[in-house]
Order: structure tokens, then C-alpha cells, then sequence
């Protein structure tokens, strides 16, 4: 006799439908094909426990389990559910015609239960593809899973819920989704009318928000770098259902989701320290996992004291920046990871940190505040299009009785912008902002009059700016007349632009 059970298992940050063929012959043996990893073939040993602590029998023929498609190999162990469905469905404990339309996921305990899985939003979301019309998870995995529209989820605490289920005593709840993930940002988080004085640095964070530009923080300790990178999550553009779903796909394979279930609706903050190693940045292993640069799509990755990173740890994310996209490769596959975020860095401009300090004293010698700039290479630097100098705040700022101008204010201004660079890539499906435009792009939407064209000629030949700087001046350029609704770039938005890129002398 011979019952398909299906399953799903995850690859990157999408799953694949696997058919698992469950056959009962004379004998007394257990075979296990389909490229399976030791975490699957130990699930014989699970389900035998499950099944007699459960009053289930298991039966003592040769039983033979394919897991297909063969070329795939089969990791973890979320197949103990469908595994153990397909042996009570083959040996007629189960109506195998109950099975039909199915797809199971989990890991058995012994004693029966279901422990939750990582993955459980790619999973539903490749059973919808596929016509599947219900799911059956851990009860952990269901509220994160009924996301997914059209498709019923059921969450099972035990294997003996499921066979009740298909035997129709006891029928599973369809899971309902109880997120909103169009909920507004939380009104007690962090907020930019905290910040006193600093302008120019909250100018040039605008304008990073505005076009999704990558942005470095330059200044002496205390004076506010890390506090204004905090705020910059609360004044980007809300997410749309597209970003929200693909973000939360990456915090489900990563296993990085803090709530119970729902979208992960707000854009992320990661804060690695500076002892990362390489594949903690961008992701790898034996089974590849994402790295902070993925966590933080859709999002902020913010690297505090950036020099102190490891330079090969820093190298790597030359091409994800570029491209937004991280790809592993191993001998026999290769994985990609979504990596579309915006980088801000900050540091102290020599090691002392009072280097052009208006009060103290730097205490660094001749030749140091240059190699210590130096440890950032350039050609990472060229890829940051605003460097700003924050400079410390004075007393009379700190005690500035009035509130500064809040996040919400800065937010609605930067979806102006936003909103202009929606209508301007409305045909281009792979940019989204200012920050994303290919050469193409640059060359049509960012042309200049012949005498901003002189002031950029002058800037790069005193400055030695290379072409992707040049690039980056016109991107942001274009940002900053976006956000004074100017249809064509004037010479005082290259002006300014060309002041974002004062750190290029250093390398």
C-alpha cells in the first residue's frame, strides 16, 4: 500500500513542496531515501516514542519513506509530523483520503508534542502557490502562518490532535490572524524632538530617509551619533504589505521573530557589535542562515564605531550594497538573501576622539588621525553618499527649553518625497527610491544645466572624487529636490550634496 503525504522545506527565505511516499510491504525493516540529513533519519526514533506514548501503533512491517524530489536534500526536523501521519495513514490508522489537500510541518517531541519550526511563513506561502487549500503547524507557528490569505491554517499543540482531526472526532480551529500590519508606529519610541540642536546632522538625515541614501556620522564621543541613528527607523516611510511579508520571511528563517507570530511591520534597527565575524554580517553557515545585512532589509543596519570592525568583516558588504542582494555559495548550491538596507555608520575621527574639537585637546600625533580614517578603504567610503560632521552641542542647545520638531512631522515629509520617487520608478520594478538608481536612471532623471555641470567638474577635480561619487552627488541631488517639489536639479542642491562628501579626502 502506498499513501503522499506532503510537506514543505525551506531553502534561503522561500520553501519547496516535498512529496513524502510512504509504502508498506512484508518485512520488518525502515528505509529512509531522498537525500535525507541525520536530523531526518533520526525521526524514526521520535515517531516510535510519540506513537507509544500516544496509544498508536506502530507497525512491524517494512515500511519504505521517499522523500522527493530526490536531488534536494532534506534538512532538519519538521518532517516527523508528516512522516508519522504517512506511517499511521499506510497501516489504515488513518483515512489516507482525509490527507488529500494537506500540507503538515513540525518536529515531534517523545512524549508526542509539537515543537515549532523555523520557516512557517515561506512554508504557507508555497502551499498557496501550489493550490494547497490547508496547512497544519505547531500551535507556536499558526498565528505567523495566517498571515497568508486564502489558505486555511490549523495549529496543533500534539500529534494526537491531528490524528483526532483526520479521523474527524475532534476538528482543529482554523487559525485567524489577529495583526494589523498597517498599525501605526508606537508614539513612546524614540524620537527625534530628543534631539537638541545638531541640525545639519538631522538635515542630512532627512535627506537619507527622503532617497534611501547610506549615511556616516563623524564626531568627537557624546556628541550624539548613536542617538540620531536610533531615530532614523521612526521617520522612513511605513512599510508597504510587500516589504512587511518579505521582511518577516527572512525573521521566520532566522528563527528571529519575538512576537507571537504577525508581521514584522516595522522597519528593522540591527545593531551588531563590532566583533561580528564575516558570516555573522552577511549570513553562510553549513546550512546558510541570514546575516544582520538581511535582518536588517527593508530597514537600518547600524555599524557604532565603525573602524573597529575587522577590515574583511567591513569588505564584504561592498557588493550587497550595491547589489542588495547577498548570495552564499557552497560547492553544490548557492543561497541568495535579500539585503536591501540602509547602512549608517559613525566614529570617532581619530582614536582619542577630539580631533577639531572647539573645547579639547587631541592627544594623537602626527600621521595617526590619518591611518585611523584610513582603516575604512575607500572604496567602501565612495559607496556612503552622505558624510556628515556632527559637531558637540553646546550648554545653551541642551537646555533649549522648546522641543525640536518630532519624528512624525519629518516622517510625513520624507512620504512626500517618497511619493514622487513612487510615480517617477512607476515603471521600473526593481528601484523603489533615489538611492536605487542605475546609471540609466541617473542619466535620465538627473540632468543639470551647464553651470552646475562646471561646479560638479570642479568639485571632482579638488576633491578627487571618483565616478561612483559622482553618481551618489547626483542621486542625492535629486532627492533634495524632491523634497522641495523642484521637477529639475538646481545648482544649490548639487551645492549641498557636494558638502556630504567632505570624509573622501581621508582616503
Amino acid at each position: 500500500m502506498l499513501v503522499k503525504v506532503f510537506s514543505s522545506s525551506v531553502f534561503g527565505i522561500d520553501a519547496t513542496t516535498i512529496t513524502i511516499e510512504v509504502n508498506l510491504s512484508n518485512g520488518i525493516n525502515f528505509f529512509l531515501v531522498g537525500l535525507p540529513d541525520n536530523a531526518v533519519k533520526e525521526s524514526q526514533q521520535r515517531i516510535r516514542a510519540a506513537f507509544k506514548n500516544n496509544d498508536l501503533h506502530f507497525p512491524g512491517k517494512e515500511i519504505t519513506i521517499n522523500m522527493a524530489p530526490a536531488d534536494i536534500r532534506k534538512e532538519g526536523s519538521v518532517f516527523d509530523l508528516p512522516i508519522a501521519i504517512g506511517v499511521l495513514a499506510v497501516s489504515e490508522q488513518l483515512p489516507s483520503e482525509s490527507l488529500e489537500g494537506y500540507v503538515l510541518a513540525g518536529e515531534l517531541s517523545l512524549d508526542g508534542e509539537l515543537r515549532p519550526l523555523r520557516g512557517a511563513l515561506p512554508v504557507v506561502l508555497r502551499a498557496k502557490q501550489e493550490g494547497f487549500k490547508r496547512v497544519i503547524l505547531p500551535v507556536q507557528n499558526a498565528q505567523e502562518a495566517s498571515i497568508v490569505e486564502g489558505i486555511e491554517v490549523f495549529g496543533a499543540q500534539t500529534i494526537r490532535q491531528v490524528v483526532d482531526h483526520f479521523k474527524g472526532r475532534e476538528a482543529l480551529t482554523v487559525e485567524q490572524s489577529n495583526h494589523d500590519w498597517k498599525r501605526p508606529i508606537d508614539s513612546e519610541a524614540i524620537d527625534f524632538s530628543d534631539v537638541k540642536g545638531q541640525f545639519n546632522s538631522k538635515r542630512a538625515f532627512e535627506i537619507a530617509a527622503s532617497g534611501g541614501h547610506n549615511i556616516i556620522l563623524v564626531g568627537p564621543p557624546g556628541a550624539g551619533k548613536s542617538m540620531l541613528a536610533k531615530r532614523l527607523p521612526g521617520i522612513l516611510p511605513s512599510m508597504t504589505l510587500d516589504e512587511a511579508l518579505e521582511t518577516t520571511k527572512i525573521h521566520s528563517v532566522a528563527g528571529r521573530l519575538k512576537h507571537a507570530g504577525g508581521l514584522v511591520s516595522q522597519r528593522p534597527f540591527r545593531k551588531p557589535h563590532h566583533t561580528i565575524s564575516d558570516i555573522g554580517l552577511i549570513g553562510g553557515g553549513t546550512f546558510p542562515q541570514p546575516g544582520e545585512i538581511s535582518l536588517a532589509h527593508n530597514g537600518v543596519l547600524f555599524l557604532d564605531e565603525l573602524p573597529e570592525y575587522k577590515r574583511t568583516v567591513l569588505e564584504v558588504m561592498r557588493q550587497p550594497i550595491e547589489d542588495r542582494v547577498v548570495t552564499i555559495s557552497r560547492a553544490k548550491f548557492s543561497v541568495d538573501f535579500p539585503a536591501s538596507f540602509m547602512l549608517v555608520a559613525a566614529m570617532n575621527p581619530c582614536p582619542c576622539g577630539y580631533f577639531n574639537h572647539p573645547d579639547k585637546e587631541c592627544t594623537c600625533g602626527p600621521g595617526i588621525v590619518q591611518r585611523y580614517m584610513s582603516r575604512i578603504s575607500g572604496p567602501l567610503m565612495d559607496r556612503i553618499d552622505l558624510h556628515v560632521q556632527v559637531s558637540p552641542v553646546s550648554f545653551d542647545e541642551l537646555t533649549d527649553q522648546p522641543k525640536a520638531e518630532g519624528s512624525e512631522v519629518i516622517r510625513d515629509r520624507v512620504e512626500d518625497a517618497r511619493k514622487i520617487q513612487s510615480e517617477r520608478f512607476v515603471h521600473s520594478p526593481d528601484v523603489f527610491c533615489n538611492a536605487q538608481m542605475s546609471k540609466r536612471e541617473i542619466e535620465k532623471y538627473c540632468a543639470v544645466d551647464e553651470t552646475t555641470r562646471g561646479i560638479l567638474k570642479q568639485a571632482m577635480e579638488r576633491m578627487g572624487l571618483s565616478a561612483r561619487a559622482f553618481d551618489r552627488i547626483l542621486k542625492v541631488s535629486r532627492t533634495i529636490a524632491d523634497m522641495e517639489n523642484a521637477p529639475n536639479i538646481l545648482k544649490n542642491h548639487v551645492v549641498e550634496a557636494i558638502q556630504y562628501r567632505g570624509l573622501d579626502k581621508y582616503n
